[in-house]
């Protein structure tokens, strides 16, 4: 047990979250690869070790053992290599939850080949954008006939891009990906010399899911998925040879978190189920009852939607943890879930640029505590600081920084933006990575999300957080989820309001309304209720699923300009 955590971990068990947080390491080899050194590494160890269960709407079903992973990547590896693909090239895949994502992934990992996820709602103008701002050499797609018309239509304007790859049957103008299982060796000799790869050269790219302005290239280094042994093994609490489930598309740096980097190392199985179209809680969660998933982790919207159903209809004795991130998490979520399945959530918070920052680590630790995002990594030094940059005590908020990143980088933090160095300078440069997220932590530690800069709202000379008005109003029945912003207002400057989608047997009334806002000023400060209320079918999210709240802002920005 614990074969490979052993090689990168001085220590394993802690017995306390103060023993974590002062002790915990990590040592990166130098020319640490994630296909070689972990891959590989369990399909020599243990040949039959299962790495991934895979299964899709259809019900078909396909289940790797590392030593298959290691070989079909081996296989794709030569593929591209025969092709001309070289170590600093840079490809772009378009898989959804396809099994072929973790084979293709390890394959460019072995060669050095700079990958970039994305996901398959990306129209032309997104695929033109990301494939000229990294020099995009070749793009794996799925068979998807909306991802193939959007990647054609794209193609002719990036320059850089040479080979287009298809999962799935062959198309004219597109190389089929599978041909390299049929004609390829399944050896493949780890690369030497200027091929060879070294713990800061980069890995992989994430297109940030950002609110505003055009996605980022964050750059990670092949010490990335180290990173994510706190968040597989303390914070979603994986098992060895166990399946563990974390819902998201490959195009999000959530996959990173969840499906492929600190859950291998951890030698937990991927259970991958291959979900089209539009989120169905049924389906889901039969298949966790069906698969037996030991570790579950899904974003707070998924919850909330399962929620709606008969949770007794299922068997969760199978499961052991349960996690979430990806926006904040409502009290009353969290109490829901655990009354009716018998589990505690554990929250996460992090983005795109890392891996998990803050969380509720376990019961056997600390508890947690209603409203908290947790307690920091041990492998970040941590701090929140006001507007002058001075470091926040107790009970202020602050900005959530990482100190000192350009001397001492932390493993698994982002090290830039690709090709742009002046934005890496200006981000990393200083005294720390400021995230823009405004939190305030309490006399015992634990931390607690306001929102982003950007998103809290100032009323009156008040400053008031979304997400203390969004838990409130998701604690009554008739809120399935909502998002809190603030609207312009000739008098307060700004004032609160509340778009919600409503749950199963609910319809939008004023008499609706009037309660909401009564419910509100029951579970928070009177002042903070919402003096608007739109009710909508569904909200709008970015790609990576975060809430667009700074659309609805501008929405709003601009319908109030309109009336001057």
């Amino acid at each position: 047990m614990d074969y490979l955590l052993k090689k990168f971990l001085p220590q394993i068990e802690f017995k306390s979250y103060e023993e974590f947080r002062e002790k915990l390491s990590i040592n990166v080899p130098e020319d640490f690869n994630f296909g070689y050194d972990v891959v590989d590494a369990w399909a020599k160890e243990e040949p039959d070790k299962k790495a991934l269960v895979w299964v899709n709407e259809e019900d078909e079903e396909h289940i790797f053992t590392f030593t298959e992973i290691m070989k079909k990547s081996n296989q794709v590896a030569n593929y591209l290599k025969g092709l001309g693909f070289r170590k600093g090239d840079v490809v772009m895949m378009i898989l959804r939850r396809r099994w072929e994502y973790w084979i293709c992934a390890t394959a460019l990992h072995k060669l050095g080949v700079i990958l970039i996820p994305a996901t398959l709602q990306l129209t032309k103008k997104d695929i033109v954008y990301r494939g000229n701002a990294a020099e995009v050499k070749g793009m794996i797609c799925v068979d998807d006939d909306f991802v193939v018309q959007q990647t054609e239509l794209a193609a002719p304007e990036i320059p850089s891009l040479k080979y287009k790859f298809l999962v799935g049957e062959k198309r004219e103008g597109w190389e089929r990906l599978h041909d390299a299982f049929d004609t390829c060796s399944d050896v493949f000799e780890r690369p030497t010399g200027e091929e060879a790869t070294r713990w800061n050269d980069i890995m992989l790219v994430y297109f940030t899911s950002g609110t505003t302005g055009m996605p980022k290239l964050v750059q990670h280094n092949f010490a990335y998925p180290l990173g994510h042994i706190v968040t597989a093994k303390y914070w979603q609490h994986v098992e060895e040879n166990r399946l563990h489930m974390s819902v998201s598309d490959s195009g999000w740096a959530k996959f990173g978190w969840g499906k492929i980097y600190g859950q291998w190392i951890c030698g937990a199985v991927i259970f991958a189920y291959d979900m089209v179209g539009k989120f169905n809680p049924k389906n889901l969660l039969s298949h966790v009852e069906k698969y037996k998933v030991t570790t579950f982790c899904a974003p707070p919207t998924m919850y909330r939607f399962m929620l709606q159903e008969d949770l007794s209809q299922y068997d969760f004795s199978a499961l052991h943890h349960c996690a979430t991130a990806g926006e904040p998490l409502n009290p009353e979520v969290v109490k829901r879930w655990k009354e009716l399945t018998g589990h505690q959530i554990y929250e996460g918070f992090g983005q795109s640029e890392g891996p998990v920052l803050i969380a509720n680590f376990g019961s056997e630790w600390f508890e947690p505590i209603e409203g908290s995002t947790g307690k920091p990594n041990p492998l970040f030094d941590i701090q929140l600081l006001d507007a002058d940059g001075n470091i926040c005590e107790d009970g202020e908020e602050g900005s959530l920084t990482m100190m000192d990143v350009k001397h001492h980088p932390p493993v698994g933090l982002f090290t830039g933006y690709y090709k742009n160095p002046e934005a890496t300078e200006e981000k990393l440069g200083g005294i720390g990575y400021n995230t823009g997220d405004v939190l305030w932590r309490d006399s015992n530690g634990y931390y607690r999300f306001v929102g982003r800069n950007d998103d809290v709202i100032k009323c009156s000379g008040y400053r008031i957080g979304p997400f203390e008005v969004e838990s409130a109003l998701i604690a009554h029945d008739a809120v399935v989820e909502c998002a809190i912003t603030g609207a312009p207002d000739p008098v307060r400057g700004q004032v609160v309001k509340a778009t919600i989608v409503l749950a199963k047997g609910y319809t939008p009334s004023p008499e609706l309304t009037k309660e909401l806002q009564q419910h509100v000023k029951k579970l928070t400060a009177p002042y903070k209720y919402p003096r608007i209320v739109e009710y909508v079918d569904e909200l709008p999210k970015t790609v990576g699923g975060k809430i667009k709240r700074a659309l609805i802002r501008k929405t709003d920005e601009d319908s109030y300009k309109g009336t001057l």
